[in-house]
């Protein structure tokens, strides 16, 4: 298997494990908040994103795509951006549950925009 291959193949692994642990981390906002300290669940989720993060450069660098010059990288980025922002809001920041509920479906529709920019490679997916 080619270097692209495994990058391809690593970084689609951490955006699935990416998302499945935001979900439960999301589901765990509403039946079981106190979880959220667990000590692994502090842990495994930077440590899922750094490699995420890692492989993307490793692709783009295997590509030769970059930000700045490939709109829908761009696009990516920005929405990774927005995603960060908001699921820091809904998991740590948000000062009461309405607040959480709503950086909640924020961050999930950056995480939609993301994964669909990414599919199309289309930063304005017909919206534009």
């Amino acid at each position: 298997m080619n270097t692209y291959m495994i990058l391809k193949h690593s970084h689609l692994l951490m955006v699935g494990l990416s998302i499945v642990l935001f979900l439960l981390r999301a589901f765990m906002l509403y039946t079981w908040p106190r979880a959220l300290n667990t000590r692994w669940l502090k842990i495994v989720p930077h440590v899922i994103d750094t490699l995420l993060l890692l492989s993307a450069i490793g692709l783009m660098l295997v590509i030769e795509q970059y930000p700045l010059t490939h709109p829908w990288l761009t696009a990516k980025v920005v929405g990774l951006l927005a995603y960060i922002g908001f699921g820091t809001i809904a998991l740590k920041r948000g000062r009461n549950l309405k607040t959480r509920s709503l950086a909640l479906l924020a961050a999930l529709l950056s995480l939609g925009y993301i994964l669909a920019v990414a599919t199309t490679r289309s930063a304005s997916l017909g919206l534009f």
